[in-house]
């Protein structure tokens, strides 16, 4: 099958579904699907803002699988035709190959090398930080025994991964001339970086903190503004930053605490993003619900891997009720990379697990 797993990623690489722009329809990427998917009952939504979902059903399966085929946009630095792919001797490079539409294209290849039950649903609303794709469908409490979510994991089964929160904070002080004495509140860009002295100093006390493999808490100021000129006291400034926690911390806790650190009281603090941790719940449930996913991948005979760092969609249907695991081609190391690949020993070893899977009638 793996030649007709090339063959369709070929075609999927070539449907530009670049998120930004948001731009993605309900045609292209997803008639080709619908095509691609005979025997199956195909229901397409358009959930506005380039969010289109195709959630595909043959027979009564146990499992979904769920693959996104929004791309990040692509950089100056490929060397060719992002949307053109390129066979190579043990790899193909095209935009999407390996973050996700590989394992897109094997879903479809396995779908069609036998008539076993199956479930699909297609998302195009990842990259952007907007899962309506992933809302809409969980609002419809469709029963599934689990959920099998693709992102590039080595073909293991990855049971735990941090959750994530993006936060705008801004400071306020009072302009003024910097050659006199200035009180602790009077610049806004030195309050800033007294909080993140303080910030960078909390995430060094929960270094030791451990889940599942994954140890500490990531954390990333990532943009800092303000100020006018280097003689005058910044009235204003602003940081974005950014964390990662792990499944058995409280990101509302953290919040508060990071809030806290601001001396005065920030002017605005606002988390513009969050993502729940893989499993979701607490300490107790997520391991209770990793041991679950750990069961199902024993059952459908998936090696498992190590927890990872990076975010997925998984956990939003771990927190819906659903047992959920992280399984897909590739590795992470080549998400958003210019000439982006996936080795064919991935994409190989990937469509015979799902084959095997549908095949089993699961």
């Amino acid at each position: 099958m793996l030649e007709q797993t090339l063959d369709h990623l070929q075609a999927l690489v070539s449907f530009d579904t670049r998120n930004p722009p948001r731009a993605i329809t309900t045609g292209g990427i997803f008639d080709y699907l619908r095509d691609n998917l005979p025997g199956f009952n195909v229901e397409v939504i358009d959930h506005g803002a380039g969010a289109v979902s195709l959630y595909a059903v043959r027979g009564t399966p146990k499992y979904l699988f769920n693959v996104h085929l929004d791309t990040v946009p692509d950089s100056p630095h490929w060397s060719a035709d992002p949307h053109v792919m390129r066979r190579l001797d043990d790899r193909v490079v095209g935009l999407g190959v390996c973050d996700i539409k590989g394992a897109a294209a094997a879903l479809v290849a396995a779908a069609n090398a036998s008539d076993g039950d199956a479930a699909f649903l297609f998302s195009s609303d990842e990259e952007a930080n907007d899962p309506r794709c992933i809302a809409a469908f969980l609002a419809r409490g469709i029963k599934y025994e689990a959920v099998l979510v693709a992102e590039p994991t080595m073909s293991e089964a990855v049971l735990a991964h941090r959750g994530i929160s993006s936060v705008l904070m801004q400071f306020a002080g009072r302009a003024g001339h910097a050659s006199g004495k200035q009180d602790a509140a009077a610049s806004a860009l030195h309050q800033a970086m007294r909080w993140g002295n303080r910030a960078l100093d909390h995430v060094e006390s929960l270094a030791s903190a451990r889940f599942g493999g994954l140890t500490g808490l990531r954390f990333n100021i990532g943009r800092v503004e303000g100020g006018i000129k280097a003689n005058m006291i910044a009235p204003a400034a602003e940081v974005r930053f950014g964390f990662r926690p792990l499944p058995s911390m409280d990101i509302d806790a953290l919040l508060a605490t990071f809030a806290g650190f601001a001396e005065p009281e920030a002017a605005l603090f606002t988390e513009t993003f969050r993502g729940p941790s893989l499993p979701a719940g607490d300490i107790a449930e997520a391991e209770n619900r990793r041991l679950l996913a750990r069961d199902v991948a024993d059952a459908l005979d998936i090696p498992i891997g190590n927890a990872v760092d990076f975010w997925t969609e998984a956990s939003l249907f771990s927190a819906a009720g659903y047992t959920t695991l992280v399984f897909g081609p590739g590795d992470i190391a080549q998400a958003h990379t210019a000439d982006e690949f996936v080795t064919l020993e991935q994409l190989q070893r990937y469509t015979d697990a799902v084959h095997r899977i549908i095949a089993a009638g699961a």
